[in-house]
């Protein structure tokens, strides 16, 4: 029987694992670490295999729901993600080590204060309606997601922006309204994918300039599209003649997909199986640590919890080590109640962990003065074993003396109907390249994926300084000041950072780790294949 040690190699032999976290996680298992470092010999890496054309590439995979749409403003989940990733183009990219990639554009150059930004764009770049790709769709792009009626997931981002200008036909500037050092990451956001004419005619038209055109669309039960073969960059992507997801949202017929053949990749494997997907034959379990994050939010502006007495209550209420063990098998981190944590630049190390504090939080719930059950809302779809780990919380605030009822939604409206709805929810983020950008899309106050209603004037002012600030003492400065308030006085519960845990069929070539996301952060479909 495979052991964890085996597990390790395997995932170090397949590059999802960096010496250190392959050391580091020995290390608990109690192995020595010069016998540890002996396997991490020069045959531990996998080679780059070549990529081969052709075929059906099909993932199952858990996030899709009937409310689904193609128009990318409007996506929320995975299964959209990494659908309209196949179709779709952004002007930039962020590779797995958080390098920014030029993708649409051919390059970017800012100017000395950091606000003015003009893109070159590719030439000879072709949508699928045949139409060529100019720099006026990149401007009515840009002026859609811009919409306050857009209702775009990309609204916060857009709202740093004072104007966008075709300056060529193929070049575009943008000046953003303070100094912004990571506005070409940002515009690497899932939702800003380039369409003709912005997407204004038909948002909903799925029309891009990807490596796939869209052949079927049923919202919550399969998604279907074809290589197009005018594509700009085929020796990078779109391997296939043909990609398909499947919404799969019950894990166990996931697993079984995988295993009977119907599917090649499946996202979300429960760590409480990984052992026995691990044994299946012809079967590999992909593993990758990054930013992802399951959490808790409250809204700051909805009774009970416009208190923050009680906000900190429920805080110091959840047992953050228990729950990684239990419902992540240490497959992830614990949380420090904000959205940042090492992996990425300026990451605040010496903010004090938060720890399981029965009494304290008995305190600042009885300061708060509420005694009526607190209905926390949940879903199998919220995050892989998010109805356990509210049963968990529930558990370890009734030791606080704490009434949490537990809610289970159905999974189908989920993310449309209670994630940003409902003020206390399961739920979760995959992160994003820069801290910017996590705290633009989620936490300053014109963000419209402000899931914590946190509205700060105070906060919004330092996220301003630190997007333009150069020195990186002082931006690191302001990141640790914005993660206190965050964490102290916002409404987010973070009991932990989860790893990625995906499954592929041993025939499935070029699967990457890619710390920025699931399913390689939404390009597996485009930029694996299928081997003979």
């Amino acid at each position: 029987m495979p052991t964890a040690l085996d597990f390790l190699t395997r995932q170090a032999k397949r590059g999802e694992l960096s010496r250190r976290d392959f050391l580091s996680r020995a290390a608990a298992l109690g192995i020595a670490a010069p016998f540890a470092g002996s396997l991490l010999t020069s045959q531990a890496f996998a080679s780059t295999a070549t990529p081969q054309r052709g075929g059906i590439l099909k993932a199952g995979m858990q996030g899709g729901e009937s409310t689904d749409s193609l128009d990318p403003a409007s996506w929320t989940s995975q299964v959209q993600h990494s659908f309209g990733q196949s179709w779709g183009e952004a002007l930039t990219n962020v590779s797995p080590e958080g390098e920014l990639v030029p993708r649409l554009a051919e390059s970017v150059e800012p100017s000395s204060d950091a606000r003015t930004w003009v893109f070159k764009l590719r030439r000879g770049v072709e949508f699928h309606n045949g139409q060529e790709l100019t720099a006026e769709d990149v401007v009515a792009t840009l002026e859609r997601h811009s919409d306050e009626d857009s209702q775009s997931g990309a609204l916060g981002i857009m709202r740093g922006i004072e104007s966008v200008s075709a300056t060529d036909t193929y070049e575009v500037t943008i000046t953003t309204v303070e100094p912004n050092a990571d506005l070409p990451f940002l515009l690497s956001d899932y939702h800003l994918m380039i369409q003709p004419n912005g997407g204004k005619d038909d948002p909903s038209a799925g029309i891009g300039t990807g490596p796939y055109k869209v052949v079927e669309f049923q919202p919550g039960v399969r998604q279907i599209a074809e290589r197009f073969e005018n594509y700009w960059n085929p020796d990078e992507y779109g391997f296939a003649d043909q990609i398909e997801i499947t919404v799969i949202n019950d894990p166990s017929a996931r697993t079984s997909a995988l295993q009977s053949g119907q599917v090649h990749m499946i996202n979300r494997v429960e760590p409480r199986v990984v052992e026995m997907v691990n044994r299946l034959p012809n079967v590999v379990v992909h593993n990758t640590s990054g930013r992802a994050q399951y959490v808790f939010p409250m809204h700051c502006d909805t009774a009970p919890f416009d208190n923050n007495d009680l906000r900190m209550a429920l805080k110091y209420a959840i047992n953050r080590e228990d729950m990684l063990d239990r419902i992540l098998r240490g497959f992830g981190t614990v949380g420090n109640d904000f959205p940042i944590n090492a992996a990425y630049p300026l990451f605040p190390d010496d903010i004090p962990q938060r720890e399981f504090d029965p009494e304290r939080a008995a305190y600042h719930y009885k300061k708060s003065g509420h005694s009526d059950p607190i209905v926390l809302r949940t879903s199998d779809v919220a995050f892989p074993g998010a109805v356990d780990a509210a049963q968990l919380f529930q558990q370890s605030c009734a030791q606080a003396g704490i009434n949490m009822e537990v809610r289970r939604e159905p999974g189908d409206g989920y993310w449309s109907e209670v994630w940003n709805k409902q003020p206390f929810c399961a739920s979760y983020w995959s992160g994003r390249p820069t801290q910017d950008q996590m705290y633009s899309t989620a936490y300053i106050s014109s963000a419209d994926w402000n899931d914590t209603r946190f509205h700060r004037d105070d906060f919004d002012a330092l996220a301003r300084e630190a997007r333009g600030e150069l020195d990186e003492a002082r931006r690191t400065e302001l990141y640790r000041d914005m993660a206190v308030m965050v964490r102290d006085e916002g409404g987010l519960i973070l009991p932990m950072f989860n790893d990625y845990i995906e499954a592929t069929g041993q025939e499935v070539g070029g699967w990457t780790a890619n710390p920025m996301g699931e399913m390689m952060a939404g390009f597996a479909l485009s930029k694996c294949w299928l081997n003979a």
